[in-house]
Protein backbone atom coordinates (compact mmCIF):
# COMPACT_ATOMS: atom_id res chain seq x y z
CA UNK A 1 0.00 0.00 0.00
CA UNK A 2 1.57 3.12 -0.99
CA UNK A 3 0.58 5.25 1.87
CA UNK A 4 2.29 7.12 4.60
CA UNK A 5 1.69 5.01 7.81
CA UNK A 6 1.73 8.34 10.64
CA UNK A 7 2.10 6.83 14.39
CA UNK A 8 1.21 9.27 17.03
CA UNK A 9 2.63 7.62 20.98
CA UNK A 10 0.55 9.27 23.44
CA UNK A 11 3.01 9.14 26.43
CA UNK A 12 1.15 7.48 29.36
CA UNK A 13 -1.95 7.85 28.54
CA UNK A 14 -4.12 4.99 29.41
CA UNK A 15 -7.65 3.48 30.11
CA UNK A 16 -8.36 3.59 33.57
CA UNK A 17 -10.30 0.80 35.60
CA UNK A 18 -10.84 2.32 38.77
CA UNK A 19 -11.73 6.11 37.94
CA UNK A 20 -9.16 6.84 40.90
CA UNK A 21 -7.58 9.88 39.22
CA UNK A 22 -8.29 9.33 35.75
CA UNK A 23 -7.12 12.63 34.05
CA UNK A 24 -7.94 10.80 30.84
CA UNK A 25 -11.38 10.74 31.33
CA UNK A 26 -11.76 14.31 33.10
CA UNK A 27 -10.17 16.01 30.02
CA UNK A 28 -11.60 17.77 27.18
CA UNK A 29 -11.33 15.24 24.79
CA UNK A 30 -13.98 15.28 21.68
CA UNK A 31 -11.16 14.56 19.10
CA UNK A 32 -10.09 11.23 20.96
CA UNK A 33 -13.57 10.76 21.96
CA UNK A 34 -14.56 10.65 18.44
CA UNK A 35 -11.99 8.02 17.02
CA UNK A 36 -12.81 5.82 19.30
CA UNK A 37 -16.35 6.05 18.54
CA UNK A 38 -16.05 5.74 14.89
CA UNK A 39 -12.67 4.16 13.98
CA UNK A 40 -11.23 0.56 14.46
CA UNK A 41 -9.59 0.34 17.80
CA UNK A 42 -8.57 -2.30 20.50
CA UNK A 43 -6.58 -1.87 23.84
CA UNK A 44 -2.86 -3.10 24.11
CA UNK A 45 -1.38 -4.72 27.26
CA UNK A 46 1.74 -1.61 28.20
CA UNK A 47 2.84 -3.33 31.46
CA UNK A 48 4.00 -6.40 33.09
CA UNK A 49 5.84 -9.45 30.76
CA UNK A 50 3.77 -7.88 27.77
CA UNK A 51 6.91 -5.76 27.56
CA UNK A 52 9.78 -8.31 29.09
CA UNK A 53 9.26 -7.57 32.60
CA UNK A 54 9.43 -10.00 35.32
CA UNK A 55 5.33 -10.33 36.84
CA UNK A 56 2.35 -8.60 35.52
CA UNK A 57 2.71 -6.96 38.52
CA UNK A 58 5.16 -4.76 37.24
CA UNK A 59 4.10 -1.27 35.86
CA UNK A 60 5.36 -0.46 31.90
CA UNK A 61 7.72 2.30 31.82
CA UNK A 62 8.86 4.57 28.11
CA UNK A 63 11.99 2.97 27.78
CA UNK A 64 10.71 -1.18 27.56
CA UNK A 65 7.34 0.15 25.73
CA UNK A 66 9.32 1.91 23.01
CA UNK A 67 11.60 -1.05 22.58
CA UNK A 68 8.67 -3.60 22.14
CA UNK A 69 6.69 -0.69 19.51
CA UNK A 70 9.83 -0.31 18.19
CA UNK A 71 11.10 -4.15 17.60
CA UNK A 72 7.62 -6.31 17.90
CA UNK A 73 9.20 -8.77 20.28
CA UNK A 74 9.20 -9.59 23.75
CA UNK A 75 12.84 -9.36 25.10
CA UNK A 76 13.64 -9.99 28.96
CA UNK A 77 14.26 -6.11 30.06
CA UNK A 78 15.61 -4.41 32.98
CA UNK A 79 14.86 -5.83 36.37
CA UNK A 80 14.42 -9.23 34.83
CA UNK A 81 17.69 -9.45 32.98
CA UNK A 82 19.25 -8.62 36.39
CA UNK A 83 16.93 -10.93 38.40
CA UNK A 84 17.84 -13.81 36.38
CA UNK A 85 22.04 -12.73 36.70
CA UNK A 86 21.95 -12.09 40.70
CA UNK A 87 19.75 -15.66 40.65
CA UNK A 88 22.44 -17.26 38.72
CA UNK A 89 25.51 -15.93 40.16
CA UNK A 90 26.55 -14.76 36.62
CA UNK A 91 26.59 -10.98 37.33
CA UNK A 92 29.99 -12.05 39.93
CA UNK A 93 31.09 -13.68 37.52
CA UNK A 94 31.08 -10.63 35.47
CA UNK A 95 34.73 -9.08 34.16
CA UNK A 96 33.47 -5.92 35.65
CA UNK A 97 32.38 -6.93 39.24
CA UNK A 98 35.48 -8.84 39.33
CA UNK A 99 37.71 -5.88 38.88
CA UNK A 100 35.71 -3.13 40.95
CA UNK A 101 36.22 -5.96 43.75
CA UNK A 102 39.49 -6.51 43.17
CA UNK A 103 40.21 -3.04 42.94
CA UNK A 104 38.47 -2.46 46.64
CA UNK A 105 39.79 -5.45 48.18
CA UNK A 106 43.58 -4.74 47.31
CA UNK A 107 43.63 -1.75 48.31
CA UNK A 108 42.14 -1.33 51.35
CA UNK A 109 39.70 1.16 49.87
CA UNK A 110 35.71 1.64 49.74
CA UNK A 111 33.09 -0.17 47.53
CA UNK A 112 30.44 2.40 46.41
CA UNK A 113 26.88 2.15 45.19
CA UNK A 114 24.74 4.83 43.84
CA UNK A 115 21.61 4.68 42.53
CA UNK A 116 17.06 5.19 42.78
CA UNK A 117 15.86 3.79 45.92
CA UNK A 118 13.03 2.11 45.56
CA UNK A 119 11.20 -1.40 44.04
CA UNK A 120 9.50 0.49 41.66
CA UNK A 121 11.48 -2.14 39.00
CA UNK A 122 11.64 0.77 36.24
CA UNK A 123 14.95 2.49 36.63
CA UNK A 124 16.17 -0.07 39.68
CA UNK A 125 15.28 -2.34 42.60
CA UNK A 126 16.75 -2.04 46.39
CA UNK A 127 17.00 -5.71 46.50
CA UNK A 128 19.82 -5.92 43.66
CA UNK A 129 21.39 -3.14 46.16
CA UNK A 130 21.02 -5.50 49.22
CA UNK A 131 22.17 -8.89 47.41
CA UNK A 132 25.33 -6.87 45.57
CA UNK A 133 26.09 -5.49 49.45
CA UNK A 134 25.94 -9.00 51.30
CA UNK A 135 27.82 -10.41 48.17
CA UNK A 136 30.70 -7.37 48.72
CA UNK A 137 31.06 -8.32 51.94
CA UNK A 138 31.22 -12.29 51.11
CA UNK A 139 34.08 -11.56 49.12
CA UNK A 140 35.87 -9.58 51.34
CA UNK A 141 35.17 -6.06 51.27
CA UNK A 142 35.41 -4.31 54.14
CA UNK A 143 33.94 -0.75 53.48
CA UNK A 144 30.27 0.43 51.64
CA UNK A 145 28.95 4.19 51.20
CA UNK A 146 25.82 3.99 49.33
CA UNK A 147 24.34 7.06 47.78
CA UNK A 148 20.98 7.16 47.32
CA UNK A 149 18.20 8.83 45.04
CA UNK A 150 14.84 9.07 46.37
CA UNK A 151 11.61 8.37 44.20
CA UNK A 152 8.35 8.81 44.75
CA UNK A 153 7.52 8.79 41.55
CA UNK A 154 7.63 5.10 40.22
CA UNK A 155 6.39 3.85 43.90
CA UNK A 156 3.70 6.36 46.48
CA UNK A 157 5.56 9.93 46.76
CA UNK A 158 6.26 9.86 50.49
CA UNK A 159 7.68 6.12 50.71
CA UNK A 160 11.47 6.99 50.94
CA UNK A 161 11.29 6.10 54.30
CA UNK A 162 10.16 2.60 53.85
CA UNK A 163 13.45 2.20 51.55
CA UNK A 164 15.56 3.86 53.56
CA UNK A 165 14.70 1.88 57.12
CA UNK A 166 15.00 -0.88 54.62
CA UNK A 167 18.41 -0.34 53.99
CA UNK A 168 19.50 0.89 57.23
CA UNK A 169 18.40 -2.61 58.84
CA UNK A 170 20.41 -4.45 55.87
CA UNK A 171 23.93 -2.50 56.81
CA UNK A 172 23.12 -2.81 60.59
CA UNK A 173 22.44 -6.73 60.35
CA UNK A 174 25.77 -6.74 58.41
CA UNK A 175 27.85 -4.16 59.65
CA UNK A 176 30.56 -5.58 62.34
CA UNK A 177 34.25 -6.18 62.54
CA UNK A 178 34.76 -6.71 59.45
CA UNK A 179 32.21 -4.59 57.44
CA UNK A 180 31.76 -1.05 57.49
CA UNK A 181 28.89 -0.09 55.75
CA UNK A 182 26.42 3.47 55.95
CA UNK A 183 24.23 5.42 53.41
CA UNK A 184 26.44 8.55 52.35
CA UNK A 185 24.32 10.67 50.33
CA UNK A 186 21.52 11.92 49.05
CA UNK A 187 18.34 13.42 47.27
CA UNK A 188 15.56 13.61 45.32
CA UNK A 189 15.62 12.04 41.31
CA UNK A 190 14.76 14.55 39.93
CA UNK A 191 16.91 17.42 41.55
CA UNK A 192 20.12 15.98 41.33
CA UNK A 193 22.03 12.69 39.07
CA UNK A 194 19.29 11.79 36.84
CA UNK A 195 18.74 14.33 34.71
CA UNK A 196 18.69 12.88 30.75
CA UNK A 197 19.01 13.67 27.06
CA UNK A 198 21.22 16.39 28.18
CA UNK A 199 18.23 18.62 29.28
CA UNK A 200 19.57 19.86 32.66
CA UNK A 201 23.55 19.32 33.46
CA UNK A 202 23.31 21.37 36.64
CA UNK A 203 21.47 18.50 38.26
CA UNK A 204 24.35 16.09 37.11
CA UNK A 205 26.77 18.44 38.43
CA UNK A 206 25.03 19.55 42.09
CA UNK A 207 24.84 15.43 42.07
CA UNK A 208 28.24 14.58 41.18
CA UNK A 209 29.81 16.80 43.80
CA UNK A 210 27.61 15.79 46.14
CA UNK A 211 28.34 12.15 46.03
CA UNK A 212 31.77 13.10 45.53
CA UNK A 213 33.51 15.74 46.90
CA UNK A 214 30.52 15.67 49.80
CA UNK A 215 28.90 19.13 49.00
CA UNK A 216 25.66 19.73 50.76
CA UNK A 217 23.73 19.88 53.99
CA UNK A 218 24.72 17.76 56.24
CA UNK A 219 22.91 15.66 58.44
CA UNK A 220 23.42 12.66 61.02
CA UNK A 221 21.50 10.01 58.89
CA UNK A 222 19.04 10.27 56.00
CA UNK A 223 15.76 9.43 58.19
CA UNK A 224 16.87 13.05 59.71
CA UNK A 225 17.64 14.39 56.11
CA UNK A 226 13.78 13.28 54.97
CA UNK A 227 12.02 14.69 58.00
CA UNK A 228 13.67 17.71 58.24
CA UNK A 229 12.98 18.73 54.60
CA UNK A 230 9.60 17.88 54.57
CA UNK A 231 8.91 19.42 57.80
CA UNK A 232 10.50 22.50 56.28
CA UNK A 233 9.04 22.00 52.86
CA UNK A 234 4.98 20.92 53.41
CA UNK A 235 3.76 19.30 50.55
CA UNK A 236 7.25 18.11 48.94
CA UNK A 237 7.14 14.51 47.53
CA UNK A 238 10.22 12.50 47.23
CA UNK A 239 11.53 13.22 43.84
CA UNK A 240 11.74 16.90 44.92
CA UNK A 241 13.68 16.53 48.17
CA UNK A 242 16.37 18.83 48.04
CA UNK A 243 20.12 16.76 48.48
CA UNK A 244 21.97 15.83 51.85
CA UNK A 245 25.05 14.70 52.82
CA UNK A 246 25.90 12.31 55.94
CA UNK A 247 28.39 13.46 58.08
CA UNK A 248 30.08 12.62 61.53
CA UNK A 249 32.40 15.15 63.61
CA UNK A 250 31.00 17.43 60.46
CA UNK A 251 32.76 15.42 57.67
CA UNK A 252 31.05 13.69 54.87
CA UNK A 253 31.50 9.79 56.04
CA UNK A 254 31.64 9.20 52.35
CA UNK A 255 33.50 10.75 49.49
CA UNK A 256 34.81 9.23 46.74
CA UNK A 257 38.24 9.02 46.47
CA UNK A 258 41.11 7.48 44.48
CA UNK A 259 41.54 3.91 44.21
CA UNK A 260 37.94 4.14 45.49
CA UNK A 261 34.95 1.53 42.89
CA UNK A 262 31.72 3.19 42.20
CA UNK A 263 28.40 1.15 40.69
CA UNK A 264 25.64 2.97 39.61
CA UNK A 265 22.58 0.21 39.98
CA UNK A 266 20.50 1.22 38.24
CA UNK A 267 19.83 -0.63 35.34
CA UNK A 268 17.58 1.76 32.84
CA UNK A 269 19.30 3.75 30.56
CA UNK A 270 17.94 7.30 29.85
CA UNK A 271 18.59 8.85 33.20
CA UNK A 272 22.34 6.98 33.75
CA UNK A 273 23.81 8.46 31.01
CA UNK A 274 25.04 11.49 31.82
CA UNK A 275 26.63 10.79 35.83
CA UNK A 276 27.79 7.71 33.67
CA UNK A 277 29.67 10.01 31.40
CA UNK A 278 30.57 12.33 34.27
CA UNK A 279 32.31 9.36 35.67
CA UNK A 280 33.80 7.12 32.94
CA UNK A 281 34.98 9.40 30.58
CA UNK A 282 38.75 11.31 31.12
CA UNK A 283 38.08 13.98 28.51
CA UNK A 284 34.44 14.90 30.09
CA UNK A 285 33.87 18.60 29.88
CA UNK A 286 30.21 19.26 30.60
CA UNK A 287 31.57 20.59 33.83
CA UNK A 288 34.02 21.35 36.38
CA UNK A 289 34.19 18.21 38.39
CA UNK A 290 37.00 19.73 40.46
CA UNK A 291 39.70 16.96 41.69
CA UNK A 292 37.78 14.21 40.02
CA UNK A 293 39.40 11.28 41.49
CA UNK A 294 41.09 8.15 40.08
CA UNK A 295 38.63 5.38 40.49
CA UNK A 296 37.07 2.19 39.03
CA UNK A 297 33.40 3.12 37.69
CA UNK A 298 30.71 0.28 36.40
CA UNK A 299 27.14 0.61 35.28
CA UNK A 300 24.03 -1.90 36.29
CA UNK A 301 23.98 -2.49 32.18
CA UNK A 302 25.89 -0.50 29.68
CA UNK A 303 23.65 2.14 28.93
CA UNK A 304 24.71 2.72 25.43
CA UNK A 305 25.46 0.19 23.44
CA UNK A 306 27.39 2.78 20.37
CA UNK A 307 29.28 4.70 22.84
CA UNK A 308 30.20 2.13 25.06
CA UNK A 309 28.88 3.76 27.91
CA UNK A 310 29.92 2.62 30.70
CA UNK A 311 32.64 0.97 29.26
CA UNK A 312 32.74 -1.76 32.77
CA UNK A 313 28.76 -3.05 32.90
CA UNK A 314 28.00 -6.05 35.05
CA UNK A 315 24.69 -7.39 33.42
CA UNK A 316 24.71 -7.69 29.52
CA UNK A 317 21.72 -6.42 27.82
CA UNK A 318 19.33 -7.97 25.56
CA UNK A 319 20.40 -8.05 22.02
CA UNK A 320 17.37 -6.49 20.06
CA UNK A 321 17.68 -7.51 16.57
CA UNK A 322 15.16 -6.90 13.52
CA UNK A 323 13.71 -4.17 14.60
CA UNK A 324 10.99 -2.42 12.39
CA UNK A 325 13.78 0.49 11.52
CA UNK A 326 16.23 -1.84 10.04
CA UNK A 327 12.74 -3.89 8.32
CA UNK A 328 11.90 -0.89 6.51
CA UNK A 329 15.38 0.35 5.65
CA UNK A 330 16.04 -2.92 4.08
CA UNK A 331 12.57 -2.10 2.12
CA UNK A 332 14.41 1.44 0.96
CA UNK A 333 11.27 3.25 3.53
CA UNK A 334 12.52 6.22 4.31
CA UNK A 335 10.97 6.96 7.98
CA UNK A 336 10.70 10.49 10.04
CA UNK A 337 11.19 10.32 14.30
CA UNK A 338 10.56 13.31 16.16
CA UNK A 339 9.56 14.52 19.87
CA UNK A 340 10.58 16.89 21.88
CA UNK A 341 13.92 16.68 24.63
CA UNK A 342 12.20 14.45 26.90
CA UNK A 343 10.36 11.76 24.89
CA UNK A 344 13.66 12.44 21.94
CA UNK A 345 15.45 8.97 22.87
CA UNK A 346 12.35 6.93 22.93
CA UNK A 347 11.25 7.60 19.35
CA UNK A 348 14.94 7.14 18.38
CA UNK A 349 17.59 5.09 20.72
CA UNK A 350 14.69 3.04 22.35
CA UNK A 351 12.94 2.66 19.10
CA UNK A 352 15.68 1.12 17.31
CA UNK A 353 16.41 -1.72 19.59
CA UNK A 354 18.76 0.66 22.30
CA UNK A 355 20.96 1.83 19.23
CA UNK A 356 22.41 5.59 18.65
CA UNK A 357 23.54 5.08 15.67
CA UNK A 358 20.66 5.35 12.72
CA UNK A 359 20.46 1.92 10.31
CA UNK A 360 20.89 4.72 7.23
CA UNK A 361 21.40 8.11 7.63
CA UNK A 362 20.19 8.51 3.93
CA UNK A 363 16.58 6.99 4.94
CA UNK A 364 16.32 7.89 8.65
CA UNK A 365 15.31 11.60 9.47
CA UNK A 366 15.44 12.43 13.61
CA UNK A 367 14.34 15.55 15.05
CA UNK A 368 14.49 16.43 18.42
CA UNK A 369 12.59 19.80 19.89
CA UNK A 370 14.33 21.26 22.98
CA UNK A 371 11.95 20.81 25.69
CA UNK A 372 11.30 23.97 28.22
CA UNK A 373 13.39 23.35 31.20
CA UNK A 374 10.62 24.11 33.90
CA UNK A 375 8.31 22.03 36.14
CA UNK A 376 5.96 20.17 34.10
CA UNK A 377 3.30 21.24 36.00
CA UNK A 378 3.88 25.23 35.16
CA UNK A 379 3.59 24.10 31.71
CA UNK A 380 1.67 21.15 30.95
CA UNK A 381 1.15 21.71 27.23
CA UNK A 382 5.17 21.02 27.00
CA UNK A 383 5.97 21.52 23.43
CA UNK A 384 2.86 19.47 21.90
CA UNK A 385 2.26 22.81 19.34
CA UNK A 386 5.96 22.37 18.22
CA UNK A 387 5.98 18.70 17.54
CA UNK A 388 3.07 19.22 15.72
CA UNK A 389 4.18 21.43 13.24
CA UNK A 390 7.02 19.32 12.22
CA UNK A 391 4.46 16.26 12.32
CA UNK A 392 2.65 17.94 9.98
CA UNK A 393 5.67 19.17 7.61
CA UNK A 394 6.94 15.88 7.35
CA UNK A 395 3.16 14.74 6.59
CA UNK A 396 2.87 16.94 3.66
CA UNK A 397 6.58 16.90 2.36
CA UNK A 398 5.78 13.06 1.29
CA UNK A 399 9.24 12.36 1.37
CA UNK A 400 8.85 9.38 3.95
CA UNK A 401 6.80 5.70 4.19
CA UNK A 402 6.43 5.87 7.69
CA UNK A 403 6.22 8.74 10.54
CA UNK A 404 6.46 8.26 13.95
CA UNK A 405 6.37 10.92 17.16
CA UNK A 406 5.30 10.81 20.71
CA UNK A 407 3.99 13.46 23.01
CA UNK A 408 4.81 13.12 26.69
CA UNK A 409 2.08 15.42 28.38
CA UNK A 410 0.34 12.40 29.88
CA UNK A 411 3.61 11.05 31.29
CA UNK A 412 5.62 14.20 32.19
CA UNK A 413 3.16 16.13 33.24
CA UNK A 414 1.29 12.96 35.35
CA UNK A 415 4.81 12.69 37.24
CA UNK A 416 4.56 16.17 38.87
CA UNK A 417 1.17 14.51 40.89
CA UNK A 418 -0.61 17.82 39.68
CA UNK A 419 -4.11 16.28 38.29
CA UNK A 420 -5.12 19.74 37.07
CA UNK A 421 -2.06 20.33 35.16
CA UNK A 422 -2.34 16.95 33.77
CA UNK A 423 -5.72 17.56 32.14
CA UNK A 424 -4.58 20.31 30.54
CA UNK A 425 -1.47 18.12 29.13
CA UNK A 426 -4.25 15.47 27.95
CA UNK A 427 -5.89 18.15 26.38
CA UNK A 428 -3.44 19.67 24.56
CA UNK A 429 -2.23 15.85 22.89
CA UNK A 430 -5.90 16.03 21.94
CA UNK A 431 -5.64 19.16 20.17
CA UNK A 432 -2.54 17.76 18.61
CA UNK A 433 -4.69 15.25 17.11
CA UNK A 434 -7.15 17.65 15.88
CA UNK A 435 -4.82 19.50 13.96
CA UNK A 436 -3.10 16.11 12.42
CA UNK A 437 -6.76 14.85 11.45
CA UNK A 438 -7.48 16.90 8.86
CA UNK A 439 -3.53 16.96 7.15
CA UNK A 440 -4.15 13.23 7.68
CA UNK A 441 -7.11 13.18 5.14
CA UNK A 442 -5.28 15.70 2.81
CA UNK A 443 -2.72 13.22 2.37
CA UNK A 444 -4.42 10.07 2.23
CA UNK A 445 -2.37 8.55 5.01
CA UNK A 446 -3.19 5.90 7.83
CA UNK A 447 -2.72 7.40 11.22
CA UNK A 448 -2.89 4.50 13.80
CA UNK A 449 -2.49 6.01 17.89
CA UNK A 450 -1.18 4.20 20.95
CA UNK A 451 0.21 4.68 23.88
CA UNK A 452 3.62 3.13 26.06
CA UNK A 453 2.04 2.71 29.19
CA UNK A 454 -0.42 4.28 31.51
CA UNK A 455 0.07 7.53 34.10
CA UNK A 456 -2.23 9.88 33.99
CA UNK A 457 -5.67 7.24 33.58
CA UNK A 458 -4.87 6.73 37.24
CA UNK A 459 -3.56 9.28 39.42
CA UNK A 460 -4.34 8.59 42.83
CA UNK A 461 -4.38 5.73 44.73
CA UNK A 462 -5.53 4.40 48.61
CA UNK A 463 -3.26 3.64 51.04
CA UNK A 464 -3.45 1.71 53.73
CA UNK A 465 -5.76 2.78 55.39
CA UNK A 466 -8.01 3.44 52.54
CA UNK A 467 -7.38 6.95 52.07
CA UNK A 468 -7.25 8.21 48.87
CA UNK A 469 -3.87 10.18 48.19
CA UNK A 470 -1.59 11.14 44.91
CA UNK A 471 -0.18 8.76 42.97
CA UNK A 472 2.79 9.38 40.43
CA UNK A 473 3.54 6.12 38.78
CA UNK A 474 3.17 4.33 36.12
CA UNK A 475 -0.60 2.57 35.94
CA UNK A 476 -1.05 -1.42 35.40
CA UNK A 477 -4.03 -0.51 32.47
CA UNK A 478 -3.99 -1.06 29.12
CA UNK A 479 -3.62 1.67 26.49
CA UNK A 480 -5.45 2.38 23.07
CA UNK A 481 -4.78 1.35 20.05
CA UNK A 482 -6.83 3.15 16.82
CA UNK A 483 -6.61 2.69 13.16
CA UNK A 484 -7.53 6.38 11.40
CA UNK A 485 -7.60 6.47 7.68
CA UNK A 486 -8.51 2.65 6.18
CA UNK A 487 -11.13 0.30 6.51
CA UNK A 488 -9.90 -2.87 8.27
CA UNK A 489 -10.61 -5.58 11.28
CA UNK A 490 -8.97 -5.94 14.65
CA UNK A 491 -7.71 -9.53 15.12
CA UNK A 492 -9.55 -10.85 18.51
CA UNK A 493 -6.44 -11.14 20.60
CA UNK A 494 -6.98 -10.44 24.66
CA UNK A 495 -2.75 -10.69 24.91
CA UNK A 496 -2.10 -8.58 22.21
CA UNK A 497 0.41 -5.55 23.06
CA UNK A 498 2.74 -2.56 22.43
CA UNK A 499 5.00 -5.57 20.27
CA UNK A 500 2.33 -6.36 18.12
CA UNK A 501 2.30 -2.55 16.54
CA UNK A 502 5.31 -2.90 14.46
CA UNK A 503 3.70 -6.22 12.33
CA UNK A 504 0.81 -3.62 12.54
CA UNK A 505 2.54 -0.93 10.30
CA UNK A 506 4.22 -3.55 8.38
CA UNK A 507 1.01 -5.32 7.29
CA UNK A 508 -0.39 -1.99 6.67
CA UNK A 509 1.95 -1.08 3.98
CA UNK A 510 2.03 -4.18 2.29
CA UNK A 511 4.58 -6.17 3.67
CA UNK A 512 5.31 -9.74 5.20
CA UNK A 513 6.30 -9.25 8.78
CA UNK A 514 9.56 -11.09 9.86
CA UNK A 515 8.83 -14.38 11.81
CA UNK A 516 10.10 -13.12 15.04
CA UNK A 517 7.79 -10.43 15.59
CA UNK A 518 4.38 -10.55 17.58
CA UNK A 519 1.58 -11.18 15.16
CA UNK A 520 -0.50 -7.90 13.62
CA UNK A 521 -3.17 -6.01 15.33
CA UNK A 522 -5.54 -5.94 12.36
CA UNK A 523 -6.20 -8.74 9.76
Amino acid sequence: MDRQIVLVVMDGIGKSKTGLGDAVSEARTPTLDKLLATCPHTYLRAHGTAVGLPSDDDMGNSEVGHNALGCGQVYSQGAKLVNESIESGAIYESKAWKELKDNVVANNSTMHFLGLLSDGNVHSNVSHLIAMLKESKKQGVKKARVHILLDGRDVPATSALTYVDMLEETLNALNDATFDGKIASGGGRMKITMDRYCANWDMVKNGYNLHVHGEGRGFQSATEAINTYRAENPGIIDQDLPAFVITENGEPVGKIVDNDSVILFNFRGDRAIEISMAFDNDNFAEFDRGNAPNIKYAGMLQYDGDMHLPERFLVEPPCIKDTLSEFLVGKGVSQYAVSETQKYGHVTYFWNGNRSDKFSEELETFEEIPSDKVSFDERPWMKSAEVTDALINAIRSEKYGFIRCNYPNGDMVGHTGSFEATIIGVESVDLALSRLLPVIDEKNAILLITADHGNADEMLEKNKKGALQPRTAHSLNKVPFIVYGVDCEIAENENAGLANVAATVAKLMGYGAPASWEASIVK
